[in-house]
């Protein structure tokens, strides 16, 4: 009988390269979100993220971890059959609250709660395992370097009026829609410069871009819909007429009547020259390696939306793929590198709204 884990990666400690001057970009990164998160505290009065500032729904379920899985994806949190309380947050990418004709990258975050094992640094005593992911296959910029060149012009973009937001936002779909007809697929960077397609968020795959550790391998994760009707959506435009917040009162109008369903993939890493962990621009080949699945989430129907649940959410929780087990360790030099502005961005707004930002330890129960 063949042993299937033979053809994975095993993790070790020396499959990451540290640059030289990775402090110098990690602080570079970091004073960049800040003067996002102070330019629009200043505006607004409120302090919110540097990036993923507006949220789209806000959803309760809980995570079944497989059962029956091969050695090799029963790894860290899915090592075991269980089934988890989870919070899920729906977002767009930039740093300042738009109009959602700017169409720019869609976000998922889920916490998982009561997660037991060994801990990441900084986020010991705590029983939480964050997924932080976005509807594109691999990360827009390869290198701490080259994101902190990318981000220094998102950042730029924070004070510019809406109205020519929308201008480029515009001319970027277009761009887009050339870039896809000519090689296939979406461009990253041009995406994030408002050339996201003005589609419904339920319809997205979400992918965490970059490696994580996943137990003694090494893979990418991805949370698929796969209930029919959210299925039904993937591709599907927004109402024309729709306003301001036209994705958040779409996912408030689907979840008011349906629940949903998602499968939560593994894609393992089989060797670093294909599925290399320090480009993190690079689409690791699924001719290579299928992604997986591992767990579900499951949602009932719910107000996917409230001032409340934004207060109890947007303002009350943080998300970081640093915040988990060891066994799920990010890695590469863009996560290596945007630790600390994580943890910056957490105390910014807990000290600026006056809020305490803590781990839940049991199941949440959002208002409505």
């Amino acid at each position: 009988m063949i042993d299937a884990s033979a053809f994975y990666l095993r993790y070790s400690p020396d499959i990451e390269t540290v640059a030289d001057d990775e402090a110098e970009t990690a602080q570079g990164l970091m004073e960049t979100m800040r003067s996002v998160s102070e330019k629009t505290l200043a505006d607004g009065g409120h302090a919110i993220r540097s990036v993923h500032a507006k949220s789209h729904g806000f959803l309760e379920g809980e995570l079944e971890v497989a059962s029956g899985l091969p050695p090799m994806l029963a790894q860290g949190l899915f090592s075991k059959p269980a089934t988890y309380p989870v919070i899920m947050r729906l977002s767009t990418i930039p740093g300042d609250i738009i109009d959602d004709s700017v169409s720019t990258p869609r976000g998922l975050a889920v916490k998982i709660i009561g997660v037991e094992g060994e801990r990441l640094e900084g986020s010991e005593g705590d029983v939480t395992q964050d997924l932080v992911l976005v509807n594109g296959p691999a990360f827009g910029a390869p290198t701490p370097k080259a994101f902190l060149a990318t981000l220094k012009l998102l950042a730029a973009t924070t004070d510019k009026a809406e109205g020519f937001k929308k201008v480029v936002s515009g001319a970027m779909r277009g761009v887009q829609e050339i870039i896809v007809a000519t090689t296939g697929g979406p461009n990253a960077t041009v995406a994030t410069m408002g050339g996201q397609p003005e589609t419904n968020i339920l319809g997205e795959t979400f992918y965490s871009q970059v490696p994580v550790r996943f137990g003694d391998y090494v893979a990418k994760l991805s949370v698929v819909p796969v209930a029919p009707e959210l299925t039904a959506l993937t591709d599907k435009p927004l109402a024309e007429d729709a306003g301001p917040n036209a994705i958040r009162e779409a996912v408030v109008e689907f979840f008011r009547a349906s629940g949903g369903l998602w499968e939560v993939r593994a894609q393992l890493c089989t060797g670093l020259d294909d599925m290399p962990v320090e480009n993190a621009a690079a689409v690791w080949p699924e001719s290579e390696s299928l992604y997986q699945t591992v767990a579900r989430i499951r949602v009932k129907p719910q107000t996917a939306w409230s001032e409340a649940r934004s207060s109890a959410v947007d303002d009350g929780l943080s998300f970081s793929p640093w915040h988990g087990l060891a066994a799920h360790r990010p890695l590469g030099g863009i996560m290596r590198s945007r630790k600390q502005a994580y943890e910056m961005g957490k105390r910014f707004r807990a000290e600026r709204n006056g809020r305490t930002i803590a781990e839940p330890r049991e199941a949440m129960v959002l208002p409505d």
